[in-house]
């Protein structure tokens, strides 16, 4: 059995451990009110991990996407309060997150600026421009316009809240365009030797800027879902630590730093694992700053295991690095 295997199986032990210790003392728990309210607070968390997954199983990192999950989806709900037509405001909005991928993708692929520091970067600059140029208030309202789109947040399917099934929607179209397309089989070339994927003629730099591209899509959506789920987009979110959390949910649920290896299932188990130490936390009244304490040891614990589990080796140790 392969180390990444072994790695996320004791996840999900811990997670199954987790769930039964909390449901026999905490009350409410393991009422089917809370597990639903727990799969759907997770759902975009869970959204938001795919996207990362992509860009770390090609051996990089993306901070900007809390920026792209509220600014583009922000917009599009700004343009149709404005008064613009739901077809033109979402194309403006595509139009937005695939220019902000693009950007991101050049410039890691063929200017070479490490991931890292460039959706950092980028990250500020999109969140900036939304709040100075894009938004009348920080908290933008879901229009009446809109409601065609809005069963994408709102209402459940087979008992499931909407959330929940957008993300089964995206982890299933992610899962078999990893698994079954040659451009996800290239970035899992590219994330495990990009020298070697390099010298057998692979399209490195176009699929590099491909993954991130993915990713500002994939923030888009979870940004429509979160909009669609709470009638309205605090674009302050950008200033929150969720992206610390998507992190988390990657790096714990199995999916190496050193890239190429992984994949959507390593994120939902990340998912639950991370959604169900929140939820308990939530029920037993710890505080926020308790919470991002408790986090960031996880979180700490999960990338040294990710480090000894996944070590770089001399021939690829610094390309790619983040």
């Amino acid at each position: 059995m392969k180390m990444k295997a072994t790695q996320q199986t004791i996840v999900f032990v811990l997670f199954l451990l987790l769930f039964a210790g909390f449901a026999v003392a905490l009350p409410g728990f393991a009422q089917v009110d809370n597990l639903l309210t727990l799969l759907q607070n997770v759902a975009i968390l869970g959204i938001l991990g795919l996207g990362m997954a992509v860009v770390v199983i090609g051996r990089g990192i993306d901070i900007s996407m809390i920026a792209t999950l509220a600014v583009p989806s922000g917009l599009l709900l700004q343009l149709v309060q404005d008064g613009h037509s739901l077809g033109n405001a979402a194309a403006i909005a595509l139009a937005l997150a695939l220019a902000f991928g693009l950007v991101n993708g050049w410039l890691i692929a063929y200017a070479e600026v490490p991931s890292l520091f460039t959706t950092l970067a980028s990250g500020l600059f999109l969140a900036g421009l939304g709040q100075s140029f894009l938004f009348q208030l920080e908290v933008v309202q879901w229009a009446p316009a809109m409601d065609p789109i809005v069963w994408f947040g709102r209402g459940t399917l087979a008992g499931l809240p909407m959330p929940v099934v957008m993300f089964g929607l995206a982890a299933s179209l992610l899962a078999l365009f990893l698994r079954r397309l040659r451009a996800g089989a290239f970035i899992y070339a590219i994330g495990d030797n990009p020298f070697s994927a390099r010298a057998t003629g692979l399209p490195t730099r176009p699929i590099v800027v491909l993954e991130y591209v993915l990713a500002a899509l994939i923030g888009l959506f979870a940004g429509l879902v979160m909009a669609a789920s709470v009638s309205s987009m605090p674009t302050r979110i950008f200033n929150s630590t969720m992206v610390y959390d998507v992190v988390l949910v990657v790096v714990l649920g199995g999916i190496g730093l050193s890239g190429g290896r992984g994949g959507v299932q390593n994120v939902i188990v990340g998912t639950l694992l991370i959604g169900t130490m929140l939820n308990g936390m939530t029920i037993m009244d710890i505080s926020y700053s308790m919470q991002n304490i408790i986090k960031g040891v996880v979180l700490l614990a999960a990338i040294l295991i990710d480090s000894v589990l996944n070590p770089r080796n001399e021939e690829t140790a610094q390309q790619g690095d983040i």
